[in-house]
């Protein structure tokens, strides 16, 4: 008797999926929301994990394209909360692509899970709504940052930059952050103006608009002082 008991219990631990991969063979778990009952698992192939495949709540989706670095610090960010205001929760999964340096590379995926519907939900570009809204001129003395009628003045001679070390203009994309603030989905986007400085970031809210997420408000914010013609905040729905 004793030997069957052992025998089940033996058969029951190599069966039972557990929470190392189990469940899909060759598959690490990655990231998890255990209270959700929200997981991702992937196939590390490098330093690189891909292939992912998403359990929401028991039913799993074939994620094939996704990346994520395979630092632990970086593992994809879950959240399962109401960002639009419509009393459901959405799932937001945020990916890191690249970690280094002066280099934060992520990317958002936003899911709404509603009437036994689950589907992806599109989200403006970070970089396309700074390249259509900001304009921007870059010296060695100063770093100019415009928003609609929304003027930044940087003094940036402290910095030091050396001629042969500044960059034509002030850059954006190689640090790309997204952000749940309050219930709302946000990006920052620094920007850059040489390969070891930065002068600020640009705050992009969104919000659920014509069945996409869209730029609510943009602003600018940067640890130095600066010169600035009027309000940091610009209402993208007065444009």
């Amino acid at each position: 008797m004793n030997r069957f008991f052992i025998l089940i219990i033996a058969i029951l631990l190599v069966v039972v999926p557990n929470k190392t991969g189990a469940m899909f063979e060759g598959y690490d778990l990655v990231s998890e929301s255990s209270e959700d009952n929200i997981a991702l698992y992937a196939k590390k192939i490098g330093d690189i994990y891909q292939d992912f495949k998403l359990d929401f709540k028991g039913t799993i989706y074939s994620k094939p394209f996704w990346l994520n670095v395979d630092n632990p610090t970086y593992a994809p960010k879950i959240f399962y909360k109401d960002i639009n205001g419509d009393e459901n929760k959405e799932l937001i999964i945020i990916l890191t692509h690249g970690t280094g340096s002066g280099l934060l590379e992520e990317e958002v995926h936003v899911f709404h899970a509603h009437n036994n519907q689950f589907y992806d939900v599109l989200v403006d570009n970070p970089i396309a709504v700074v390249l259509k809204n900001v304009i921007t001129k870059l010296s060695l003395e100063k770093a100019e940052i415009s928003i609609g009628d929304k003027k930044y003045t940087i003094d940036i001679k402290f910095l030091e930059i050396q001629p042969g070390n500044l960059f034509e203009d002030v850059a954006f994309g190689s640090i790309i952050d997204y952000q749940l603030k309050d219930n709302q989905l946000n990006a920052k986007i620094s920007g850059q103006i040489s390969p070891a400085s930065f002068v600020g970031d640009i705050i992009i809210v969104y919000e659920y608009r014509n069945k996409m997420y869209q730029t609510k408000s943009i602003r600018f914010q940067t640890p130095y002082d600066y010169k600035m013609s009027t309000s940091i905040f610009h209402n993208m729905a007065q444009i």
